[in-house]
């Protein structure tokens, strides 16, 4: 306090940053994380400085292990963004710093480190290497002691059973779900999405790779789910697949070994499978009711398919008769119209929503929406499934929408 009012009265400015607390942004070590590997999915591990820090925020020795679910302080800054510049934010008049300070929280978003960009959020992370030592190492260090590889048992996603925050579901990289918040508290959500199975949906083609629409919505699926589970809520993925988790890559592997919630087979009849899902899910919705539980909700996840040379956003249905199921419609139809005019370059959106008498929406008893990701056979709306990062962002842009 004295050097500040000392700066003062020197007529120094003072940016409102200078007088917060440094403040540092905690994660939680995964299953198999050491120091460096923790460092290294923040893009953290080339720069000394950064290795340094993160010994002295946690009182660890380069030795040390780190405990699984335990979160630690990552050598990055936190900032509450004003709403005007990074620049003023942090207190600084380096325009490429700032733009290098932007693309790192953006990149973040991108790689599903951040569940929402700065400019909503509010929360603008500063990497200690751009502050304190911008050039990395010629050489990044090793690990002291090499981690001792070990081997994973054989395990059935679609029925493993999750616990300590662990969910097997999501796949070996995903698995460990950090609990954020309680906003989805006594809450509970039924995505189911579409095919699966024998029937692997719509089908694209790009760059020589078959896209199957089964995959694709699974993917999205999972990823909603697991930002659900993230916030307290209670979250049921109906059609489940054995092997896959949630997966990076672009091409998704096209199979046919999807079941559905408690590992049952999935009949070939689009009738009979339409049935079992929904009869599946109006008995858990009868336990929840029991149990005294308010809000339930299912949401159906598909990828359309039209003529090749035509574009779509994302578009809803809703069931015609049913007030919950147009107003839950409109509330994601509201999110996407803000995203859009945030993250579009012209900002436009053209997601329509639609009254429609379809099985998933008229036999399920929770309020139900049923969600179209866009075109399949258009190239431009292929971005939008096959990037990991576009997918993420859909699950991110859901999610928001559930929030109440």
């Amino acid at each position: 306090m004295l050097r500040l009012l000392f700066l003062l009265l020197l007529g120094v400015s003072v940016s409102a940053s200078a007088t917060e607390e440094i403040r540092y942004h905690k994660v939680p070590a995964l299953p198999g994380d050491g120091a460096i590997t923790l460092l290294r999915r923040y893009a953290l591990a080339e720069y000394s400085c950064n290795r340094s820090l993160f010994f002295e925020l946690n009182k660890l020795q380069p030795t040390d292990g780190l405990q699984i679910g335990e979160y630690y302080s990552l050598p990055v800054r936190e900032y509450t963004y004003n709403g005007k510049s990074i620049r003023s934010t942090i207190g600084t008049d380096d325009y490429r710093q700032a733009l290098s300070i932007q693309k790192f929280n953006e990149w973040l978003l991108e790689e599903g480190l951040r569940s929402a960009a700065f400019v909503d959020d509010r929360k603008l992370y500063v990497p200690n290497h751009l502050l304190k030592c911008p050039e990395k190492d010629v050489t990044e260090p090793t690990p002291p002691t090499p981690p001792v590889a070990v081997s994973r048992p054989t395990i059935n996603l679609a029925t493993a059973k999750g616990g300590n925050r662990v969910y097997p579901i999501f796949g070996p990289d995903y698995e460990y779900t950090p609990k954020k918040s309680n906003a989805l508290k006594n809450r509970v959500y039924y995505i189911v999405s579409g095919h699966g199975g024998p029937d692997p949906g719509a089908i694209g083609k790009r760059k020589q790779h078959s896209l199957c629409e089964d995959e694709y919505a699974y993917d999205v699926s999972l990823r909603l789910v697991r930002k659900l589970i993230e916030h307290g809520a209670v979250a049921y993925m109906i059609v489940r697949d054995p092997d896959d988790g949630i997966r990076d890559g672009e091409f998704l592997d096209c199979d046919r070994d999807e079941v559905v919630w408690g590992g049952a087979t999935i009949p070939l009849s689009q009738k009979a499978r339409l049935k079992q899902r929904s009869s599946m899910i109006n008995t858990l919705y009868a336990k929840h009711e029991k149990q005294g539980v308010k809000s339930q909700e299912v949401i159906v996840i598909h990828v359309d398919s039209r003529s090749k040379s035509t574009q779509t956003d994302l578009f809803f249905y809703h069931e015609a008769n049913s007030k919950a199921s147009k107003a839950l419609a409109g509330r994601l139809h509201k999110t996407m119209q803000r995203k859009y005019k945030r993250h579009r370059a012209n900002g436009e959106y053209h997601g329509t929503i639609t009254a429609r008498n379809l099985h998933m929406l008229r036999e399920t008893k929770p309020t139900s929406v049923y969600i179209e990701l866009g075109n399949i056979k258009h190239p431009r709306d292929q971005k939008r499934i096959v990037w990991k990062s576009n997918r993420q962002a859909l699950a991110n842009w859901l999610y928001e929408g559930l929030v109440p």
